[in-house]
Formats: structure tokens, C-alpha cells, sequence
């Protein structure tokens, strides 16, 4: 990718992956790997820059991981977060106590001392918000090192060895919690580790085609359209890199939302006149999805079923050499075991399957090396509609598990049409460009209600909305209620069974579990 590369040794933490993110929001590339496999990432990569992760071990514990050797000894400057931190000063000769003064969410921290990583940011005699998450605590420091900042739970919250530029910090800068945690990183990157923002979307765009050209030579590939923003932008992104080699699949299961299946094909036959088969596989999967009520089921049969047509169509083609996925960085990450390195299955409810082996395939997977966000800005390079781009993230199974309990042919039009009219009041409102995903889930619940002189006995409709800066943390959409008044009125009156809406108001703060 660049020669200027951030290493980040991951730990464990769940928020890993934001520091990635930051440290590319400032111009900077960056890779994660675990601990135990940061050794031959130091050869591969030859970093300028190290960054160690949070994580879920305590120190004080015999066998928990640590950073290589050649971390200390390179020469090259060093943030330690969290876990991170302790490690740091664990290896260099300080201290670290367990189980003393927990602090888990906000805190606030003081700075007491001039620091390199904090300027422009906090000076001395500044208090601001951060988040903490620790049940240990630094309590001696290794030689060399200061204290530049305290909270009330942490006398360490973050130290600094400026002559061999380590720093270590007890928060967590990486997630929007920390309101100047970015600046920070950008900090640590640019005024510390001396690295040119210079990691744009159009150098990588030229490369990869090029990357894709070597790679495919003069080879067929085939691409599995599933109706979302990741297979587009790589199938048109290979399109352009090497034309009427490549040809899509999109297997209909009847399972997006309003339009889009139409919308999917007029993109790639009249826009991009994109070789691309369509297969109406519909009733294949509702059939299969009868009085099926668990959704971890749900997933699997969506997933070995989309394979199983997929396969027959890619038989009817001849063949080919290459698989185009659109694989990004999160499901390479998350497919890496935290302690025993590659792992045979990728979360599930990021992918429903994947393909036999005895298809023989190698792979495309042009996008393993960005984040959500960064593919659509290459979608926007690529030019494809600002509307498609922009769309809420939609998971591979899609209705399905949007629609707790049995699937029906029913259910889905309820939902779909509740859907369709919650995102055009959204749009309607200038709103959707603020959420990060909006939907309709359809509960398994029906209740009575009065609508003019009739009774009416009809399921429950529940509408979410979050916000999120980086999809790994999110907080419920405040919506007016104006706004909930005006769009449960419409979905009441112009959705044939259903009789009553609800507003959720989850959230999902850092370290609790991942929503859909």
C-alpha cells in the first residue's frame, strides 16, 4: 500500500479497529495485527510507527500477551493504549497493580505536564472528558518516562518518555467518547512519528487496478452481486481494471428492500453495461425459509442456499478462474483468532457463507484493505450515484432478520412497505445523510386496536435509527415527535396489517455487544 504504515499490535479489544480508522482519517495507513503475529508483520510491513491496543488480559497475570522485543529496541516511536499502556510500562521496569480503582465510561482527566502528543490538544492545568475502560492501574513508572496527565481513578492516565518518543495513555482516544482522541492519534502520527498525510482514495484507486490487472492477466472472473454497496463498488472498481473479463451474479432472494433488486440491475446493465446475470430465485428461498424461526438458521440456510444457486449459475457460464468478494478490512480482522491466528469462519452476521472448494476458485477481494466509510468515498472515485453510495449499511441476509419469527411472503410486503415509507419521511425530513442506519423490523406480536368503527387485530412495527461515527459504536437517532407522529400516521393508514408503531431507543456504547 505506502511505505508510510502505522503497525497496530491488537490485544483483544473490541474497539481495535477505530484506531485503524483514525489513524487513516489523518492521511496515515495503517494495518492491525495480533501480538502474535506482529513479528512477521514488522518484516512485511517495516512500520515507521507502533501502536498497542487495548485488551481484555491483565499484566499482572502469568502468560498474558506482550509486545515483541523489537518494539522497544527499534527506535521507532511508540502509543501504548490502555492495555497498551500497562504493557509498556510492565516491559520497561514500572509498575502495575490489579483490581484497584476500576473506571469504566466518562471520566475526566487533568493534564499536568507539556507533552508532544498532547499539543494543540490539552495544556498543563486542563481537564477534559475521556473514556476509560480498566480494572488495573499503573502504579511505578519505568526510568525516563513522566506523568503528563491524571484522573481520579488512574495517577497514570497517561505517561511520556519524550527523548525515545513512548507514550502510553489509560483512555481510549480511538472512540468518539474521547472528543479529542483524534486529534491526538493525528498527533502521534504526523508531529511524533513524522508521516505525511499523504494516504488518499485516488492513489489507491490507480494501484489496485493495477494490482487487479497483474493478478487476473487475461483470466474470467465472476462476482456475486448481493445488492450492497461492497460487492458494487469491487465489481465495478474489477470491471474497469480489466471489462468484459468479469461477469456478475445477482441471485434475487427476495429478501431487499423496495426497489432495490430493480435498481441493482439497471446500474450495472444500462450505466455500466456490466456483463451480469439475474436470477429470480425468490420463491427458491421463501420456500426454504418456511416456519423457520431462529435466525442463526435463518442465516445458514440464506447462506448455503445463495451458494448453492450461485454455483449452478457460475456452471452454466463455463466456469471461471477468479471469485470477486467484497471482502473489507473488518472481516479480515474479525476472521484472525485473538490467540490461535486464521480462523476457518468470519463472524456470522457479517457473511452467510462461502463458496465450496471444489469450485476451485482464487480470489479478488479488492477492498480487504478499507473500512465501510473509505469504500464509499472509492465508490464516489468510481462514480457510481451518490443515492447508492450513501446507502444505509443492509445486512446479507437481509429482511430475514428483520423480521423475528416465521417468514412469509406476507410479512415480507408488511415489512418492506413500513420500510419504504419510514426512509422516505427520513429523506423527506434532510435526515438521512445523519443517520448511520435507519430500518422497520416487524415483531412477532399482534395486538388490538380500533381504526375508525372496526377492530382490527394486527402486528406491531418497531422503527430504529442510530448515529455513528464509525458503525462500531452508535446512540438512537433523536427524532421529533413531529416526526414519529407524522411517520407511525402513514404506516398505520397506508400498510395493510399494521395497527400500532414503536420508536427504539437502544444504544450501543463501546464494549457491549453488536447490533444490526
Amino acid at each position: 500500500m505506502t511505505t508510510n504504515t502505522v503497525l497496530i499490535i491488537d490485544f483483544g479489544s473490541q474497539v481495535t479497529q477505530l484506531i485503524a480508522r483514525r489513524v487513516r482519517e489523518a492521511g496515515v495507513y495503517s494495518e492491525i495485527v495480533p501480538f502474535n503475529q506482529a513479528e512477521g508483520a514488522m518484516e512485511r510491513l517495516k512500520p515507521k510507527a507502533v501502536i498497542l491496543s487495548g485488551g481484555p488480559a491483565s499484566v499482572t497475570e502469568t502468560g498474558t500477551p506482550r509486545a515483541p522485543d523489537w518494539v522497544w529496541t527499534s527506535g521507532l516511536p511508540v502509543l501504548g493504549i490502555c492495555y497498551g499502556e500497562q504493557t509498556m510500562v510492565d516491559q520497561l521496569g514500572g509498575g502495575v497493580e490489579a483490581g484497584h480503582s476500576r473506571e469504566f465510561g466518562r471520566a475526566e482527566i487533568e493534564i499536568k505536564s507539556p507533552c508532544r502528543l498532547f499539543e494543540g490538544v490539552w495544556s498543563p492545568g486542563d481537564k477534559d472528558q475521556v473514556w476509560m475502560s480498566h480494572g488495573d492501574r499503573v502504579t511505578g513508572l519505568p526510568d525516563g518516562f513522566e506523568v503528563v496527565a491524571v484522573s481520579h481513578g488512574a495517577p497514570f492516565a497517561a505517561i511520556a518518555n519524550e527523548d525515545r518518543r513512548l507514550y502510553g495513555v489509560q483512555f481510549h482516544p480511538e472512540v468518539v467518547h474521547t472528543p479529542r482522541g483524534a486529534a491526538l492519534i493525528s498527533n502521534f502520527v504526523h508531529k511524533i512519528a513524522g508521516l505525511p498525510g499523504d494516504w488518499t482514495m485516488a492513489h489507491f484507486h490507480t494501484s489496485e487496478v493495477a494490482k487487479i490487472r497483474e493478478q487476473v492477466g487475461d483470466a474470467r472472473v465472476i462476482s456475486g452481486l448481493s445488492g450492497g454497496v461492497d460487492s458494487a463498488v469491487a465489481s465495478v472498481l474489477i470491471h474497469e481494471a480489466i471489462g468484459k473479463q468479469l461477469t456478475c451474479i445477482f441471485v434475487d432472494h427476495g429478501l431487499l428492500r423496495a426497489g432495490e433488486a430493480s435498481e441493482v440491475v439497471d446500474m450495472f446493465r444500462e450505466h455500466y453495461n456490466i456483463p451480469l446475470v439475474h436470477v429470480d430465485a425468490r420463491t427458491r428461498f421463501l420456500d426454504a425459509l418456511s416456519g423457520v424461526e431462529d435466525p442463526e438458521k435463518k442465516r445458514k440456510i440464506i447462506g448455503g442456499l445463495f451458494i448453492e444457486v450461485f454455483e449452478e449459475e457460475a456452471c452454466k457460464l463455463g466456469g471461471a478462474d477468479f471469485l470477486a468478494q467484497g471482502t473489507l478490512y473488518p472481516d479480515v480482522i474479525e476472521s484472525v483468532s485473538f490467540t490461535g491466528g486464521p480462523s476457518v469462519t468470519i463472524k456470522s452476521h457479517h457473511n452467510v457463507g462461502g463458496l465450496p472448494e471444489r469450485m476451485n476458485l482464487k480470489l479478488v477481494e479488492p477492498l480487504r484493505e478499507l473500512f465501510k466509510d473509505e469504500v464509499r468515498v472509492l465508490g464516489r472515485e468510481l462514480g457510481l450515484p451518490e443515492k447508492f453510495v450513501n446507502r444505509h449499511p443492509f445486512p446479507g441476509p437481509g429482511l430475514a432478520i428483520r423480521m423475528p419469527g416465521a417468514i412469509t411472503g406476507e410479512k415480507l410486503e408488511i415489512l418492506r412497505k413500513a420500510d419504504q415509507i419510514y426512509l422516505e419521511e427520513i429523506r423527506n425530513a434532510g435526515l438521512y445523510d445523519e443517520i448511520w442506519q435507519a430500518f422497520a423490523v416487524l415483531l412477532p406480536v399482534r395486538t388490538v386496536g380500533v381504526m375508525g368503527d372496526s377492530r382490527t387485530y394486527d402486528f406491531v412495527c418497531a422503527l430504529r435509527a442510530v448515529t455513528s461515527m464509525d458503525g462500531m459504536t452508535a446512540d438512537y437517532y433523536d427524532f421529533s415527535h413531529e416526526f414519529l407522529g407524522r411517520t407511525s400516521t402513514r404506516i398505520i393508514n397506508e400498510v395493510n396489517g399494521i395497527n400500532r408503531v414503536v420508536y427504539d431507543i437502544t444504544s450501543k456504547p463501546p464494549g457491549t455487544i453488536e447490533w444490526e
